[in-house]
């Protein structure tokens, strides 16, 4: 017969072995640990089996692999997998998230992770996609079906370990500490604080129509024609008429163009952060400034004051006039119209033709002659312009002839 204070003994060591036996399988809410580093032959597989995820509200879900903040409390960078809404694919992405007590705090309802970053943002994986960092040291993103999506290509590179920094740079890293490949080098849409945009690289939006980019004069956004059309430029006047090794960066105060470390040549003011800020280049053409704690995340538009709203390229999107910040389709002529909304209700969204035009029967076709029109871009000579994707418009009108119209104008 087993006594009472045994039998308390023995479920007590029984309770303990069973609550030992699953102290590893612990819901993302509470999670109170995460690694900022990963080692060679590490794998991580997108489910929530295996890894588990955090969802914020009804719109993002995120399985952290790496985080790293400066602070317990507050905001922090994380890299994993990120999806919305129904999840039918994912991004292996940067995001900053929020987090409370080195935990990650999903109870919030302002603060929704944003991304910063992504490696596939034009090719989402599936649930049972893998991220693994190979024995070779390469990092490989490979879909459910093992196909892969994306790589670093850094197999044989001495690599030996994996960083998230509380910068929000993804590093992989050698014996000696120094760097092989980093996120920061592979710029795609935003633009983080300590971040570099040298000449030759480029901040795209995700359809590679829009661009910001730094030259050896300044630094420009631009529509993705051939030649580009500049919509927003800024130019240095600089003694040798050409800047060494011009970059931009994000610094607490400006977006700065720098010829060195020190020297500042010209900057958009930014208002002062009290949080962590990132600059994102939208679909739209606009760059806006985002800041952690700020409702919907955006502070300011950074290009707006000086073009303004009928200066991007996409104001009224297709065949659409942008007047006064407002938009309409082009009025009729002796009587017939040749414009209409897509949508009343949404005039940004521009005008559909009412007649189809036809390369055809040329003869019979001539100009829409539109008053006060002129052209958004701060390309003077458009001789050499490729029609087929010219955008017409300016800071107080624009217009886009499309493929049909310019080649009946030909």
């Amino acid at each position: 017969m087993v006594s009472f204070c045994n039998l308390c003994s023995l479920l007590l060591a029984f309770s303990f072995a069973f609550l030992s036996r699953f102290e590893n399988f612990v819901d993302a809410r509470t999670q109170d640990h995460y690694n900022s580093t990963a080692s060679l032959s590490t794998r991580w597989t997108n489910n929530a089996t295996a890894y588990p995820d955090a969802r914020f509200g009804n719109s993002v879900t995120i399985r952290a692999i790496l985080v790293r903040g400066k602070e317990a409390s507050g905001p922090a960078y994380a890299c994993g997998f990120y999806c919305q809404f129904d999840c039918s694919t994912f991004l292996f992405a940067i995001f900053r998230v929020p987090i409370q007590g080195g935990a990650l705090f999903v109870q919030s309802e302002t603060e929704f992770p944003e991304v910063v970053w992504s490696a596939n943002r034009n090719n989402g994986v599936k649930i049972g996609a893998t991220l693994e960092l190979t024995s070779e040291g390469d990092l490989v993103l490979k879909d459910a079906d093992g196909t892969v999506a994306w790589s670093t290509n850094t197999s044989g590179k001495s690599v030996v370990g994996l960083n998230m920094t509380d910068s929000g740079n993804l590093v992989l890293f050698d014996k000696n500490n120094a760097t092989v490949w980093q996120s920061f080098d592979q710029l795609t849409d935003t633009l983080v604080p300590g971040q570099k945009l040298m000449a030759g690289q480029k901040l795209m939006t995700a359809d590679g129509m829009i661009t910001l980019s730094v030259n050896d004069y300044g630094f420009s956004a631009q529509m993705q024609t051939s030649p580009p059309q500049i919509y927003y430029q800024t130019l240095v006047k600089y003694p040798t008429n050409k800047i060494k090794s011009p970059y931009l960066e994000l610094v607490n105060g400006s977006l700065a163009l720098f010829s060195d470390s020190t020297t500042i040549l010209a900057s958009l003011p930014v208002p002062r952060a009290s949080s962590l800020q990132h600059i994102q280049l939208g679909l739209d053409g606009h760059l806006g400034l985002y800041e952690y704690g700020t409702p919907l995340g955006l502070v300011t538009d950074l290009l707006t004051e000086y073009i303004g709203i009928c200066g991007y390229p996409t104001a009224c999107g297709q065949y659409g006039i942008c007047s006064g910040g407002a938009c309409s389709c082009p009025a009729s002529n002796g009587g017939a119209s040749y414009f209409k909304p897509v949508d009343d209700k949404q005039p940004n969204l521009g005008c559909s033709e009412n007649v189809s035009l036809s390369c055809g029967a040329s003869q019979y076709q001539s100009f829409l002659e539109l008053q006060n029109v002129t052209y958004f871009t701060f390309t003077a000579d458009l001789e050499n312009v490729d029609a087929s994707s010219l955008w017409i418009g300016s800071h107080s009108r624009q217009l886009l002839l499309t493929d049909s119209v310019v080649y009946t104008c030909q």
